[in-house]
């Protein structure tokens, strides 16, 4: 018992030893400053001292921007812009896709990859059939002033098209037709037969989507119209416009040629497409 308390007393004794700390000027070795020490009190101020600065650190990282640069902390700002970005990849994503989904169109039209379906008229035309009596045609006080006020609101509107206005188409080049329109033989086009260099102009107002070259049909260009109208020119033998131009009526876009695996001579392979479907292009130009 007297050895432990001989211990503590010793131990107690070194702690609360006091010492001095003197700052002197090196050069005249005059006393600047001093202080009065022992082993107990730096013990306690040094201690002090790192909980302050711990609790200063932490309140700085948890209150301030600086957090943002330490691994493992993510600011409001950086998740809200995490969140746009995954909207706009999305949104990216989707145009993506409708793109790809109108190349393939485009590539069907380049092709002629298309299936045919025959539909029965007059079984679509008795299944939409409705008897009269079950149809009430008089227009509602409504629907007749809603009908005036629009008619009036577009009478002198320049936005808007006119629909008694005919789509007129202009012939490409004139010609011979050495191969007609046959869709029984996926020749969704006719061939023109006319001299070679031979202007080949748009058939009608457009913009140049497609206009490059291809293996099997040479240099090609493709204008899409209004009306979801679609028109394509093949063989040619230089092409004058390129995708993204907007082109007139009657606008020089190529010359005739023979470029591309299958043809045989100078001539224009022409192709109309409405909606996605062929359609025979000597229903609307004349070619001679």
């Amino acid at each position: 018992m007297a050895k432990k308390e001989k211990r503590t007393k010793k131990i107690k004794k070194k702690l609360l030893n006091k010492y001095r700390l003197v700052v002197l000027n090196e050069n005249t070795f005059e006393e600047r400053f001093s202080f009065k020490l022992n082993r107990l009190n730096v013990f306690v101020f040094s201690t002090i001292f790192t909980v302050l600065l711990i609790a200063i650190t932490t309140l700085f990282i948890a209150f301030t921007p600086l957090r943002e640069y330490i691994p493992g902390y993510s600011s409001t700002k950086l998740k809200k812009k995490a969140t746009l970005l995954r909207y706009k990849t999305d949104s990216l994503q989707r145009i993506i896709n409708i793109n790809e989904q109108y190349l393939a169109s485009i590539q069907k039209v380049l092709t002629g990859d298309l299936k045919t379906v025959d539909f029965n008229k007059d079984s679509i035309v008795e299944a939409a059939k409705l008897e009269a009596s079950d149809v009430d045609f008089n227009p509602s006080i409504a629907d007749s002033l809603l009908r005036e006020k629009v008619s009036q609101e577009d009478k002198y509107n320049p936005l808007v098209e006119n629909s008694e206005l005919n789509f007129v188409l202009y012939s490409p080049v004139k010609g011979t037709i050495t191969e007609s329109y046959n869709p029984k033989e996926k020749h969704y086009a006719v061939d023109i037969v006319t001299t070679k260099d031979t202007p080949v102009k748009a058939t009608a107002d457009g913009t140049v989507i497609f206009a490059e070259w291809t293996t099997e049909a040479g240099n090609v260009i493709i204008l899409e119209h209004r009306n979801n109208l679609i028109s394509v020119y093949k063989h040619n033998g230089m092409l004058t416009k390129e995708q993204g131009e907007l082109v007139k009526a009657g606008e020089v876009i190529a010359t005739v040629g023979n470029t591309g695996e299958f043809t045989t001579g100078p001539h224009l392979h022409f192709e109309l497409w409405s909606d996605g479907y062929p359609i025979n292009p000597t229903n609307f130009i004349d070619f001679d």
